[in-house]
């Protein structure tokens, strides 16, 4: 089976956010892609690094930003498991990335259209386009498995009270 572009690149931002449940971390990957490479990677740190600022998104950012060298992400494609945060969408829409691919929804703190959709407020002076749904299963499925072993390993913890 042939993958789609969208399809690989979400591919890489599942390898992300891997690495951060590796970590103990909610298991969110982001990658930036511009001109048909991968010019940034992320994933979630935010407990490893003690830094609410430590999400898969900003980090990429971070990091696409000292590549290119501008703050402009224009011409990228952000590439992201979940759903960004209004934090994170907010930091997309300042990063003027030209379009965001979500995996899966974030139903309770989603700013691309779940709660808020904070990338296409007409006042703002830059919109996003979305597509969301890529590869949807793999990423929904990891963030369940993930919350379902935590959740075990704190039932675990309270047994042995």
């Amino acid at each position: 089976m042939d993958l789609t572009e969208d399809e690989k690149y979400m591919k890489e931002a599942i390898r992300q956010a891997n690495k951060a449940w590796k970590l103990g971390e909610v298991p969110i990957g982001c990658v930036i892609v511009k001109d048909g490479r991968i010019i940034a990677r992320g994933y979630n740190r935010r407990n490893t690094d003690k830094n609410t600022l430590a999400h898969a998104e900003l980090l990429a950012i971070r990091k696409a930003s000292r590549v290119l060298g501008d703050w402009r992400l224009e011409e990228c494609t952000m590439y992201i498991t979940l759903e960004p945060c209004q934090m994170c969408a907010g930091a997309i829409v300042q990063a003027r990335i030209t379009r965001v691919v979500i995996g899966s929804r974030n139903p309770k703190a989603g700013c691309a259209g779940s709660v808020l959709n904070l990338l296409n407020v007409p006042q703002f002076n830059h919109q996003v386009e979305l597509t969301e749904g890529v590869l949807e299963e793999a990423c929904s499925v990891m963030l369940k498995d993930f919350f379902r072993e935590l959740r075990g390993r704190k039932s675990q913890e309270l047994d042995k009270e």
